[in-house]
């Protein structure tokens, strides 16, 4: 079952191939999203300081009636924080916030204040001086795994330049039909772990015929074999839902995709709206370009 398989990390640790989203979960109904989930056998969650549901998503760790060290709980500092100062200080408001005495995985959201998300200000220096908060809070047993978010390569490279700890993950979008190949094998090469964040395409992967005929192909629904897809390339693969039916659905993946058919899904024709989630990233009010 894949909710019990697990990858390797570059730091030791294990991280499950599957996991649950929790961006669009409003907090009042987050804790009930995560306790579904444990139920469901899910062990990873997938949170953000920018979700503004941190606080829910601590409340369902700690009320799902496992362990907390059953869990792999993860959050990430905020995009606008670019400062040692800032993300230090977002990082203990974020324990608090959830009541946890540490995070399994703790990230950097973006390399760029969304508001200026991929423009000519790369933002290099100060993502090092966040970088350096997270390495201090791994040292203090804050967190546990460090990664980053929505980073290029260059991005990644001004990191690995200058850091006492390796990126352990990437967090990128990832789905059929948009697959930054040469990313993802710059991230394997160098032992960074890409998380795949809407694998299922902001939900318009269910809209798409050609997805649609290669979900029948397998006897899958198309939620299904996105998933698969991600987790295929070697990502962890983060759906976002609170209805406990999709989540069951979602982690009903143990089936295996061709190496013909995976070939077709990375080169077809890509989805070329998201519909109501046409700014990207969300947070930015940015027109997807």
């Amino acid at each position: 079952m894949i909710l019990n398989e697990t990858y390797p990390l570059s730091d030791g640790r294990q991280i499950p191939k599957l996991g649950l989203g929790t961006w669009s979960i409003d907090d009042d109904k987050a804790a009930e999203a995560v306790r579904n989930a444990v139920a469901l056998g899910y062990r990873l969650i997938d949170t953000a300081q920018a979700y503004g549901n941190e606080r829910g998503v601590g409340e369902g760790v700690r009320t799902c009636g496992l362990p907390r060290e059953s869990l792999f709980v993860a959050s990430k500092v905020a995009a606008e924080h670019k400062t040692y100062e800032a993300a230090a200080h977002s990082i203990d408001e974020t324990l608090e916030k959830m009541g946890l005495d540490y995070l399994d995985q703790m990230i950097i959201h973006s390399p760029q204040p969304w508001t200026e998300f991929r423009l000519e200000k790369r933002c290099f220096e100060e993502n090092k001086a966040v970088w350096r908060a997270l390495e201090d809070a791994q040292s203090a047993g804050k967190v546990r795994t460090i990664g980053v978010s929505n980073f290029l390569r260059d991005d990644l490279e001004s990191l690995l330049s200058d850091c006492r700890v390796k990126p352990a993950v990437d967090q990128i979008l990832l789905h059929i039909t948009n697959t930054d190949l040469p990313l993802v094998e710059f991230c394997k090469a160098n032992g960074i772990l890409v998380e795949a964040y809407s694998p299922i395409a902001h939900g318009e992967a269910l809209k798409n015929d050609a997805i649609a005929d290669m979900a029948g192909k397998y006897g899958v629904s198309a939620a299904q074999l996105c998933i698969r897809y991600a987790i295929q390339l070697g990502a962890v693969a983060l759906p976002k839902t609170a209805d406990p039916a999709h989540m069951k659905n979602d982690a009903a993946v143990d089936f295996v995709i061709s190496d013909a058919d995976m070939e077709v899904l990375t080169h077809m024709e890509r989805i070329k709206s998201y519909g109501d989630f046409d700014v990207f990233p969300v947070f930015s009010g940015k027109p997807l370009a």
